[in-house]
C-alpha cells in the first residue's frame, strides 16, 4: 500500500454533489475510501454515489442543510454509523452567490455567508471531535480559499475564509497531541458551476485570472489530488498548515 493510497479509509466529504466536493469525492473512492457525501441536493448526491459504487467502494448518501446546526451534527453521527468510523472529514460545503462592496452589504448577507462557510465547518468538526479523539487518528480538511487573504467585493466570504484558516491552525494545535491532523485547502480561481459566470464570458475569464501567473483557471480534479496528499500517510507529520492551490496567485 502506497503513501497515497486511501485503502480502508472512510471519507465525510461535505458540499459532494458538485464543483471541488464532487471532485474530492470521487478521487478519494478512487483512491480506496468508502465516501459520505453531503449536500443539500438528494438527487444530485445520488449520481455522485452511482460513480462511486461503479469505482468499487461504498457510498452514503446524507442530504443535509449545514447551515441548520441541529441537522450537521445529526448528519456526522448518521456517517460514522453509515460507515462504521471516520478517518477523513472534509469541510468543502460553501460558496458566495454575491459580490459587493462592503459600504453597501446588507448584514442579512453577511450572516448568511457566515453560517455557510465558517459556521457550517465549525459545526462539523465540533460534532466529530469526540469521535476521531477517540480513535487517535484522523485527518480533517477544511476547505478555504485564497480570498481567506482578502478578496474586493467578497467581504463576508473572505472573512469566513479566514476565519476557518484560523479555527483550522487552532484545531491542529489542540488535537495533534491525540494523533488528529488538521489542514487546511485553499484553492485560487476554479472553473466550477458555481462561478461559471466569470469563466464562461467568451474570452475564457481572462480578466479574472489577468494576475495568476499561470494564466489559466484550475480545475476541481486539480484541488483534489492535493486533497489526497492531505488525507493520506504522504502528509502523516503535517498539521496546522494552510496549501494554497492556486496558480502562483499568492506568490505574487
Amino acid at each position: 500500500m502506497g503513501a497515497f493510497d486511501l485503502n480502508g479509509k472512510q471519507a465525510l466529504v461535505t458540499g459532494a454533489s458538485k464543483g471541488i466536493g464532487r471532485a474530492i469525492a470521487l478521487a478519494y473512492a478512487a483512491a480506496g475510501a468508502d465516501v459520505a457525501l453531503v449536500s443539500r441536493s438528494a438527487d444530485a448526491l445520488a449520481e455522485v454515489a452511482k460513480e462511486i459504487e461503479a469505482l468499487g467502494r461504498r457510498a452514503v448518501v446524507l442530504p443535509a442543510d449545514l447551515t441548520d446546526r441541529d441537522a450537521a451534527a445529526s448528519m456526522v453521527a448518521a456517517a460514522i454509523d453509515g460507515l462504521g468510523h471516520l478517518d477523513i472529514v472534509v469541510n468543502n460545503a460553501g460558496g458566495s452567490n454575491f459580490m459587493v462592496e462592503f459600504k453597501d452589504l446588507r448584514l442579512s448577507g453577511w450572516d448568511k455567508l457566515m453560517r455557510l462557510n465558517l459556521d457550517s465547518a465549525m459545526v462539523v468538526c465540533h460534532a466529530v471531535a469526540p469521535h476521531l479523539l477517540e480513535r487517535g487518528s484522523g485527518s480533517v480538511i477544511n476547505v478555504a480559499s485564497v480570498a481567506a487573504l482578502g478578496a474586493p467585493f467578497l467581504a463576508p466570504y473572505a472573512a469566513a475564509k479566514a476565519g476557518l484558516v484560523a479555527l483550522t491552525k487552532t484545531l491542529a494545535l489542540e488535537w495533534a497531541r491525540a494523533g488528529v491532523r488538521v489542514n487546511a485547502l485553499c484553492p485560487g480561481w476554479t472553473a466550477t458551476e458555481l462561478n461559471r459566470n466569470l469563466w464562461d464570458d467568451g474570452s475564457g475569464g481572462a480578466a479574472t485570472i489577468a494576475t495568476v501567473p499561470m494564466r489559466r483557471w484550475g480545475t476541481a480534479e486539480e484541488m483534489a489530488q492535493p486533497a489526497i496528499f492531505l488525507a493520506s500517510g504522504a502528509s502523516a507529520y503535517m498539521t496546522g498548515q494552510v496549501l494554497f492551490i492556486d496558480g502562483g496567485a499568492t506568490a505574487v
